[in-house]
């Protein structure tokens, strides 16, 4: 503990130094160089870790993890906070059309904020089970699965007027019957229910 408060400490002195009020990649990186030259490299802190010490002091940070969730304001928080779940087919397809039906909804109120974000979810969303379907760690059969979930994500991505048809025919055809028990890829009732079980890492 004494360390990670340590590091805090360095972040915010070198804030203060710089007068950060604003952060990109560039001086998120400045502070980790910076640090690596002060502790042990392996006691250097993340980009995430940097990020997220510069904002709750009150610095805009432009600056994001590509696997880490994006910050989500607290008026969005009840909507979007945890929505990502794809430990199956059915919690991908939920996930995506809680996303979908917030996205429209931010959309049809002029709501660039929470559309944007509700996009950014969804690009996370992709990136990650892209992740998991490129780790050889993983199970060949999940890692097929993964990647079938990031096509999905990314169909959504670039046409989501037509992502619920393309879909419905993706799941009906003899490629993903052949390869997908169907029983894994259907959504119970509650298709728009947050609660699936396990968040992705």
């Amino acid at each position: 503990m004494a360390e990670r408060v340590s590091r805090k400490r360095l972040i915010l002195e070198y804030r203060e130094r710089q007068h950060l009020e604003s952060a990109g990649f560039r001086e998120v990186r400045g502070i980790q160089n910076a640090l690596h030259e002060q502790l042990a490299p392996a006691k250097a802190p993340s980009l995430s870790y940097i990020a997220a010490v510069l904002r709750e002091a009150g610095t805009r940070v432009d600056y994001e993890d590509r696997y880490a969730d994006p910050v989500i304001p607290e008026r969005y928080r009840d909507r979007l906070e945890g929505v990502l779940h794809f430990h199956d087919f059915a919690a991908a397809e939920i996930s995506i059309r809680v996303l979908d039906a917030a996205w429209r909804d931010y959309r049809a109120t002029a709501d660039r904020e929470g559309a944007e974000l509700a996009h950014k979810l969804a690009l996370r969303g992709r990136q990650r089970a892209e992740s998991l379907a490129a780790n050889p760690r993983v199970d060949r059969g999940k890692r097929e699965e993964k990647q079938e979930i990031a096509q999905w994500f990314a169909v959504w991505l670039k046409n989501p007027d037509l992502f619920f048809d393309w879909l419905d025919l993706r799941k009906r055809t003899d490629d993903f019957r052949e390869r997908f028990a169907p029983s894994t890829a259907e959504v119970p009732n509650s298709a728009v229910d947050n609660s699936a079980e396990d968040a992705e890492p």
